[in-house]
């Protein structure tokens, strides 16, 4: 036991608390006594988080600030409860974004990409990486985070990149890594595939444009219905449901292309809608991926009619050279001009966009690199149906189910510089592919070697985020020790880009699931429910609030309003509302400092204690509260967690007991100090205990004043619930009183009795058992009513000369009479006169013709609501010096 006198404390203890001196000073004692690190331990058993890893492009907004946020209560508790805690945190490569960052940087030099070459960007981003790659750590410490900095990684570094290589050649050797000619996503501006789940899909008001195509040889034709009238010059083929009646007899003939005379077959397939325009489809393979799949069923040929930047290549003719959107234009400009066009119709449908810029996408024939993903997928599905995995809430698992059973095969390759290059290999003599896990020199014929230009989406290295950040593919003791990971925290947009992603990789290559539950966040709006957009100026930037309320006060607001499946709403009076509850924190820990004068917790023996009826209650509340935040901690449910710790602190500590405990601190009786004091001290030092994970800062602060055991907060025992203490028939009898005295306060309130006057009050029990608490508690009861006097009766003779309420089976009265009532009448008197020499002046004003006629007609409402709120006050006031009189 730490034995830390308090006398002369009053010097020491700031009057207030500032966030800004205190954060940065012990942030950096934790770093420096390594709290935050973990090391494989078997006398205790792990507790593993890895941190989704925020991009390293990134800066803290309030997603990462809730996200991490969570885990950080979750790891600071389970560190506290004696696991081997173990948050590794890291950050992202975003190939995407980070490659589009140093793109910007060189345009405003006047340069591209191509300009400088490979090697010569590869180097300018690795630069802008070391330069402000670690801003978003440094900020991650600014919000308390306890993460093990020394294991800090990054999905490029040494390790992670050969675990990428790894899995990539094993896959490949499996037969689960292919190439092929497929449709992609392509974004025309960044250059790219995109995976399916990087498309963003919107509602556009298109058109639909009627076409007419003739028949080979015949005087016959037929109209088609098309939203994309350009990529008619990659048109192979037309089709109509086999069981369309209609059209029979068209199937197996041939028809002529408008613009490019191309014979095109008319084909029967399943896939048409006979109630899509007229029931007859063009055929696009190139450039559409159900029609992509229509061609290769039936043989068609696949013509890409687009550049990568989504101009019309060669196979356009005459529009070769024009952007599509200028295509669209011209073909049906021509086609008008031929009197092809039947009708357009306005057409409501869904258009795919770049996650990232936000660009229309363009399906695309190209060569790229896929995994085939139902082999990987069915053990994953397996797993949470079996509950390996969990999702909280449960509803996210139908989210995850509805991809998991529908996946696709996954394009792995993107047509950009900045990531992980693909570890494959073209001989320039023979052709042959060589897939390796080292650099090969040549090629076994002897022929040089040319590597793929293109690096693997970024999300096939994040997918390998909890083993390959612990050494795989090395057996190593971290990796035995720390995986699987307990729990994963993200938020729930990316359960398919990376949760499903690491299931299935965790489990193909380590055997087991890489995380036994799945807390899934939700979004951060604002007060009023509306998304957080810099568009519409309702960003709150967590590093400002940090900068002006302190990062506990972030923390706990953010805690408060995570309720478990809901999004959360955001305002800055919340995170104010948190900073009063630091100051509320702050100022009864002082208050108790400075009353413990020369206390020391070990020489006290609990059984030598004389507890009364209020540290029974104390005590026993702050049992059922360890239970409580006990449950809500393994349920998620941090919401309930901050309210009923607030609740207790604020209301039952602070309101309630300090108050209390004053009558014996203020007293002459040693053993009744000695007993306010132990109390005082056991519950404060765990309320702060329980506090850490949300507050970290203050806690620490305020502990460290305290008489404790250890070094830190940090590493202290996480309060285990006394069930001693537990001591329902206190709390009842305390119940009791509280009611009373909050009865009693309102009728002050009610009576307008300044909070300063003492007033006499009457009580007459109305339950059996009653009387006998009232006089046992008198002076509970004459203390925080602030009473003069206090009688407890049979019965009131003359009811009507009270202010009278009932409260827990007790009949409370305070007579209208006595020094407090005479002030009280005198007070409400000089009110009256004030109030109705104003209402004479806006009467005055209203019964002027010349205001009446010239003031503006809201001026003259406003006067006259003036007039009607100043008349109910005096109704008000009346009313009550009536009572009192």
């Amino acid at each position: 036991m730490s034995e830390h006198g308090t006398a002369g404390l009053e010097a020491e203890i700031p009057k207030a608390y500032e966030p800004a001196a205190v954060e940065s000073r012990w942030y950096a004692f934790w770093e420096e006594r390594g709290y935050f690190h973990a090391e494989p331990n078997p006398d205790r058993e792990p507790f593993t988080v890895v941190i989704p890893p925020p991009n390293v492009t990134g800066s803290l907004h309030l997603g990462h600030a809730l996200n991490n946020s969570l885990q950080d209560f979750i790891v600071r508790r389970k560190r506290m409860q004696g696991y081997e805690t173990l948050w590794l945190p890291g950050t992202d490569h975003a190939g995407i974004a980070t490659h589009a960052v140093v793109e910007r940087l060189l345009a405003e030099e006047g340069k591209t990409r191509w300009d400088i070459g490979r090697e010569a960007f590869l180097e300018r981003v690795w630069q802008w990486v070391e330069k402000y790659g670690g801003t978003i750590i440094q900020q991650l410490k600014r919000l308390g985070c306890s993460c093990d900095w020394d294991r800090t990684r990054f999905t490029m570094d040494e390790g992670c990149s050969r675990a990428v290589r790894e899995v990539f050649v094993r896959l490949y050797e499996e037969g689960l890594i292919y190439q092929g000619y497929y449709i992609v996503n392509w974004c025309p501006r960044c250059l790219t595939a995109i995976s399916d789940i990087e498309v963003e899909h919107e509602e556009v008001e298109g058109k639909l444009w009627y076409i007419r195509y003739d028949l080979k040889d015949s005087d016959e034709h037929f109209y088609v219905a098309t939203t994309r009238p350009e990529t008619m010059l990659g048109d192979t083929g037309v089709a109509v449901n086999p069981r369309d009646h209609r059209y029979r007899h068209l199937v197996g003939r041939t028809a002529v292309l408008p613009l490019l005379g191309r014979e095109l077959p008319i084909i029967a397939d399943d896939y048409v809608d006979p109630d899509f325009g007229t029931g007859i489809v063009k055929v696009t393979p190139a450039h559409d991926p159900n029609d992509f799949e229509m061609g290769r069923r039936h043989g068609l040929p696949e013509i890409n009619i687009f550049t990568p930047e989504a101009r019309v290549n060669e196979n356009g003719g005459p529009y070769a050279g024009l952007d599509r959107y200028e295509a669209r234009n011209a073909v049906v400009r021509d086609l008008e001009s031929m009197h092809y066009v039947l009708k357009v119709e306005p057409h409501l449908h869904a258009v795919g966009h770049c996650y990232r810029c936000h660009t229309v996408i363009e399906p695309y024939l190209s060569k790229q690199w896929f995994v085939s993903m139902k082999t990987l997928a069915e053990p994953a599905i397996r797993a949470v149906e079996e509950g390996r995995t969990r999702f909280i809430p449960a509803r996210w698992e139908k989210i995850y189910f509805d991809w998991m059973y529908n996946i696709r095969d996954w394009c792995i390759s993107r047509q950009l510089w900045w990531g992980h290059r693909i570890p494959a290999w073209y001989c320039r003599e023979c052709g042959q592919v060589i897939v390796a896990r080292e650099d090969p020199e040549r090629c076994p014929c002897g022929g040089e070697l040319e590597q793929d230009p293109d690096v693997l989406d970024t999300w096939f290295s994040s997918g390998l985020w909890p083993f390959s950040t612990l050494g795989w593919p090395e057996d190593n003791p971290d990796l035995r020790y720390f995986y699987p990971t307990s729990v994963l925290v993200t938020a729930f947009d990316i359960i398919f880009f990376w949760v499903a992603r690491m299931m299935m990789s965790g489990l193909h290559f380590m055997g087991d699931v890489p995380f036994r539950e799945v807390f899934v966040t939700a979004l951060i709006r604002d007060e009023s429910g509306k998304k957080m957009s810099k568009s519409s100026g309702n960003v709150i930037d967590p590093l400002d609030i940090i900068e002006r309320y302190g990062a506990d006060a972030l923390r706990f607001t953010l805690g408060h309003i995570a309720v478990p499946g809901r999004d959360v709403f955001l305002s800055e009076e919340r995170i104010a509302g948190s900073r009063h509850f630091c100051n509320k924190i702050w100022n009864a820990s002082r208050f108790v400092l400075l009353n413990l004068g020369d206390f020391r917790p070990g020489e006290v023996r609990e059984e030598d204690l004389e507890l009364t009826l209020a540290d029974r209650w104390i005590l026993s509340r702050l049992a059922g509260l360890i239970e409580t935040l006990d449950g809500y901690f393994e349920e998620y449910n941090f919401s309930e967690a901050c309210r009923a710790i607030y609740e207790f602190f604020w209301s039952d500590f602070c309101d309630w007991y300090v108050e209390l405990s004053k009558l014996r601190l203020y007293g002459d009786e040693e053993a009744g100090k000695r007993t306010a004091r132990y109390v005082l001290w056991t519950v404060l030092e765990q309320a702060l205990r329980l506090l850490h994970p949300f507050m970290p800062f203050i806690t620490e602060e305020i502990w460290q004043r305290l008489p404790h055991e250890g070094e830190s907060i940090v590493v202290a025992p996480w309060p285990a619930p006394r069930r001693e203490h537990l001591d329902p028939a206190a709390e009842e009898e305390m119940s009791v009183l509280q009611e009373v005295i909050t009865c009693l306060r309102r009728l002050r309130s009610e009576m307008g009795v300044r909070p300063n006057a003492r007033v006499e009050a009457l009580l007459v029990p109305v339950l059996e058992g009653r009387r006998e608490l009232l006089l046992e508690h008198e002076g509970y009861i004459t203390s925080q009513a602030r009473l003069s006097a206090l009688r407890v009766v049979d019965s009131v003779e003359d009811p009507t000369s009270y202010a009278r309420g009932l409260a827990a089976g007790v009949e409370a009265f305070i007579p209208l009479r006595g020094e407090a009532f005479r002030e009280e009448a005198e007070r409400l008197r000089r009110e009256i006169v004030r109030l109705e020499k104003e209402a004479q002046r806006h009467q005055a004003k209203l019964s002027n013709d010349q205001f009446l006629s010239k003031a503006p007609p809201e001026v003259v409402q406003k006067e006259r609501r003036k007039l009607a709120d100043v008349r109910l006050k005096l109704e008000k006031l009346h009313e009550q010096l009536q009572l009192i009189e």
